[in-house]
């Protein structure tokens, strides 16, 4: 370790809430790319945000899971809803293996017709695309604040690093790192960062990465951040280990003392 300091932040749900880009991307990659035929779209009924979409989006890890999500919500027959939902989430990693192995798809297209949407809505309009993201402005500016500290900054994302790349260029936000999906897994990555520099933060709306950090003996000693602006599932703020912090928007600026 070379002294660097360096602290590290979740892209999606915690510097800017993606859900409508979520659903739009996933929406266009059934419609353009998955050529299913259990599905008929109709662009103009799918505008809106589904509100299964959103309460299911907790539970996602990687991109390709909210295509076969969405899939799921608009089939034409026994399509996931309000009332099948609970089950759904009960057995979720197994249900999504299980819809992949019934319409033998593997996740690695479902992730490459994902990144083939957004770059085509990126070539059509990209301020569209773009706006589909709304920022959480505390954390810019908290972003902006940390580099005012010579602390840099790093983002960890299972988006595409260069969609998450387009974004943040124009929200004037430029991490000295930035590593998407393609860089393998948020412990992972923490892992050879933590060789390197001394990470004085991670924060993330998805508990079980933050878990598996702390339960890394290469990772443990970083100090883990839930944003309660994210994605959380009811149960995350009652379950969260003692050793992962709550953390409010309105108190990001006390990490400064660090």
């Amino acid at each position: 370790m070379d002294g660097q300091k360096l602290f590290l932040f979740d892209f999606d749900g915690v510097i800017v809430d993606g859900m409508n880009e979520y659903w739009q991307s996933s929406l266009l990659a059934c419609d353009k790319f998955l050529n299913s035929p259990d599905i008929k779209i109709n662009q103009d009924l799918y505008k809106k945000v589904s509100n299964t979409f959103k309460e299911i989006r907790p539970w996602v890890k990687y991109g390709w899971e909210m295509v076969l999500i969405v899939h799921e919500i608009i089939k034409l027959e026994n399509p996931l809803d309000k009332n099948n939902k609970k089950d759904f989430i009960n057995q979720y990693h197994q249900n999504c293996q299980k819809i992949l192995k019934n319409n033998d798809w593997l996740a690695e297209d479902l992730q490459k017709f994902l990144d083939e949407s957004r770059k085509y809505q990126i070539d059509k309009d990209f301020e569209m695309w773009v706006n589909l993201h709304k920022p959480f402005y505390e954390v810019i500016s908290f972003m902006e604040k940390l580099k005012q500290e010579k602390i840099k900054t790093g983002i960890i994302t299972t988006k595409g690093a260069i969609f998450a790349t387009k974004i943040l260029e124009t929200l004037n936000i430029f991490p000295e790192l930035i590593f998407g999906y393609e860089s393998g897994t948020k412990t992972e990555i923490a892992k050879k960062l933590y060789k390197t520099y001394e990470i004085v933060g991670f924060i993330e709306d998805r508990m079980k990465t933050l878990i598996e950090i702390k339960q890394n003996p290469d990772t443990q000693n970083i100090p883990c951040f839930l944003a309660d602006w994210g994605y959380l599932k009811e149960s995350d703020i009652s379950t969260l280990p003692k050793e992962i912090r709550l953390l409010k928007l309105r108190n990001l600026e006390d990490l400064l003392a660090i």
